[in-house]
């Protein structure tokens, strides 16, 4: 099972990737980057992103529904976040962990070359094997 730099290295192999982060959204640290960032700092870009994601995973409005069937509820309810820009799409996919559940994966994609539908599949199943140890 891969560990954080090859699923980034992965997550760069999507046409239109311009950059990659694994973000602890509690603390707003890189766990790993790849590639550039949007600002030109990945810690600014990570606190910045966890900000976004931690938003959305604790709002009650996002919650509803029915929880995994045998899961524990421990894991955020939001699948991922989808920021666009007039350049590009910001994807941030929730990372299922046996601790706290609180890693996301960040993808900038270029807009013009980058397939939105594509990369949100891809990063999903980038995200269930992503191993943190």
């Amino acid at each position: 099972m891969p560990g954080i730099d090859e699923c980034l290295l992965d997550v760069m192999r999507l046409p239109g990737a311009r950059g990659a982060a694994v973000v602890d959204w509690t603390s707003g640290l890189a766990l790993g980057t790849v590639g550039d960032s949007p600002n030109g700092d990945h810690e600014a870009t990570a606190a910045e992103t966890a900000e976004v994601a931690r938003m959305a995973a604790e709002q009650p409005a996002f919650a509803l529904g029915s929880p995994e069937p045998g899961g524990d509820g421990s894991a955020p309810p939001v699948e991922d976040v989808i920021v666009t820009t007039r350049a590009g799409y910001h994807i941030l996919r929730f990372v299922e962990t046996d601790f706290d559940s609180s890693v996301f994966l960040h993808l900038w994609l270029d807009r013009a070359e980058g397939n939105l539908a594509l990369a949100r599949i891809r990063l999903g199943e980038i995200a269930e094997r992503l191993v943190l140890a």
